[in-house]
């Protein structure tokens, strides 16, 4: 607690409140949790908290955390790095695109807790780096971002490594028949919980676990419940049941309709703005074309896509959180995962492909209880594409006609005019900035003077002054 109380958390959220719980009392725990909601803490909290007070041997962890990309994976680690520490807990990623040694040497000394992505798991297992036999609690995040990235053998194959008697947590955005499949198959009785996010039916989910309702205007606002310690708050939460809690983040969503020839103009005056923005493109392509614009218009941005190698990505990633690029354009790679603070504005500069993309680029902002905005330029040519997923992701959209300088979008956005005075890529290692300035100077010849003959010499001549 005392950790968590460093970090401002003292109350939890709803669906630490319901999960934590059922997880303590060591029950398998299927849930469906809204991005943004709490859901690192939800799992990894109980799961800390369960495999306190025993050693873990070389290269048999006895905690495991699955997540489809390494950005997450690496969130994850961050998150429950200070309870792990209180705890005398000891936590290694094992990503791709990082050395496979350096995770090696260190699964080898001793780890409690290794979170994963499947692909590297498996490589290790396959040097005998890892072994999965003392596994008591495994978890997998994100199931159904696994299966839309083709995972799932491998999922389900390191799953059979795993003792049969662990603790399975499942956890996913949507609940569809892959996802039902992998619980039906590994998930004993679980506890099955749905917070923040629309329950079938159409109904929203509010509140409650076995007839007790947590109180609505907290959970509604996205305020945490006044409740105690985490781990003591959700005493009355689901045993069985589905357990339902609204979680809803506060979001305004607009559609910014534009000219085309304008389109270029209000999204770098939008990105001009004061704040933490994330500017969402289609291709890696228009990624780095984007950010390299609105760097010569004197806006500190950098681009992340799949295409950039993992120190590329953790460089961009730590200048956006630190404040020192303050946009980011990205891909859909940062629609999940993707966890930082004080995302204020999110902006679909190109469409995504569905509604499930669009309610997940939406979930940058508004986390943990914040409140954001979210504007989807819409330009004459995909106004109909852009209505049709706005209905599809059954989101309402204000719909502003826009120009660049307008009042309106400076209401809606902060939209500024900017500096006009190019800066450097931010996310550029200063070294490598100041590159050119160690280079040895090359001798240029002075404007107006002539080149001099070419002529070679007959053997013996004197070079006469010019």
């Amino acid at each position: 607690m005392q950790a968590l109380r460093r970090n401002g958390i003292d109350k939890p959220f709803p669906v630490q409140r319901a999960v934590i719980p059922d997880i303590l009392a060591g029950r398998d725990v299927l849930g469906r949790a809204a991005t943004g909601s709490g859901k690192t803490l939800a799992f990894g909290l109980p799961l800390l908290a369960r495999l306190f007070g025993a050693p873990s041997q070389p290269k048999r962890p006895r905690g495991l955390i699955l997540a489809p990309t390494r950005e997450l994976a690496m969130q994850i680690e961050s998150a429950l790095d200070e309870p792990a520490l209180a705890l005398g807990l000891r936590l290694a990623t094992a990503v791709g695109g990082l050395p496979i040694k350096k995770q090696e040497e260190r699964i080898a000394r001793g780890v409690d807790v290794v979170i994963a992505t499947p692909g590297r798991l498996t490589d290790l297992l396959g040097r005998k780096a890892v072994a999965l036999t003392d596994i008591r609690v495994v978890t997998v995040d994100e199931a159904d971002h696994m299966a839309e990235l083709g995972f799932l053998p491998q999922l389900t194959a390191l799953l059979n490594k795993v003792p049969g008697d662990a603790q399975q947590l499942l956890f996913s955005a949507t609940l569809d028949g892959a996802i039902d499949e992998l619980a039906q198959r590994y998930l004993r009785d679980p506890a099955w919980h749905s917070v923040g996010t629309e329950s079938s039916g159409g109904e929203s989910g509010a509140a409650a676990t076995q007839g007790t309702d947590p109180a609505r205007t907290e959970a509604d606002s996205g305020v945490p419940a006044d409740s105690g310690t985490v781990a003591d708050s959700g005493a009355q939460a689901s045993s069985g049941g589905a357990a339902r809690a609204s979680a809803v983040p506060e979001i305004a969503h607009y559609a910014l309709r534009v000219r085309r020839t304008d389109k270029r103009l209000v999204v770098t005056e939008i990105a001009a703005r004061s704040g933490r923005t994330l500017l969402f493109v289609k291709t890696q392509y228009g990624a780095d074309k984007l950010a390299r614009k609105l760097r010569e218009e004197g806006i500190g941005a950098v681009a992340l896509h799949g295409g950039k190698v993992q120190n590329q990505r953790t460089r961009t990633l730590a200048a956006f959180a630190d404040g020192t690029a303050p946009v980011l354009v990205a891909t859909d790679i940062a629609a999940r995962g993707l966890h930082i603070d004080d995302v204020s504005l999110v902006v679909h500069v190109d469409l995504p492909a569905d509604p499930k993309d669009y309610l997940h680029r939406t979930g940058r902002t508004a986390r943990a209880g914040a409140s954001g905005t979210v504007v989807t330029i819409v330009t004459p040519d995909n106004a109909d594409e852009a209505a049709q997923l706005a209905r599809l992701a059954g989101l309402t959209l204000t719909d502003v006609e826009v120009r660049p300088g307008d009042r309106r979008l400076a209401e809606i956005t902060g939209a500024r005019r900017p500096s006009g005075r190019p800066v450097s890529d931010p996310s550029t290692p200063v070294a490598a900035q100041s590159d050119s300035r160690d280079q040895p100077r090359v001798w240029t010849r002075p404007k107006g003077e002539s080149r001099p003959h070419n002529k070679k010499r007959k053997p013996g001549a004197r070079r006469t002054s010019r």
